[in-house]
């Protein structure tokens, strides 16, 4: 039976973006030895897109209000991107200290972890 899903974030500074998701997003975690954290998500749901080429996977953090989410962050010292509005969402990126993005969005579609967009 399938119970979850494992992300996999590769980063050319993987310390300081581990330190980055416990600190500064505060999410929990585990060691799962020589200080390799392996962190606790909120609930997922999985998109499938159409692409030219396969292999290539983003991160997409959702949230209910993305202005107070940006505000929190800007108090922790973290700048995202613009907000660009999408016909799903309401977007922006947030910088990773190794050198990466995630996504950070509230929707405007139903999701599968609600039936109607926040």
């Amino acid at each position: 039976m399938i119970f979850g899903s494992h992300v996999i974030v590769y980063s050319k500074d993987a310390e300081a973006d581990r330190a980055f998701f416990r600190d500064v997003l505060g999410f929990p975690s585990v060691d799962a030895g020589h200080g390799w954290l392996i962190f606790a998500l909120p609930p997922s749901e999985l998109a499938v897109h159409p692409s030219e080429e396969s292999g290539k996977q983003e991160l997409y953090l959702m949230c209910e209000d993305l202005k107070a989410e940006i505000a929190t962050l800007r108090e922790k010292g973290v700048y995202c991107s613009e907000v660009h509005e999408e016909r799903w969402g309401s977007v922006t990126k947030i910088p990773l200290p190794g050198g990466g993005v995630v996504g950070l969005y509230q929707p405007k579609q139903p999701t599968a972890l609600s039936p109607t967009p926040a």
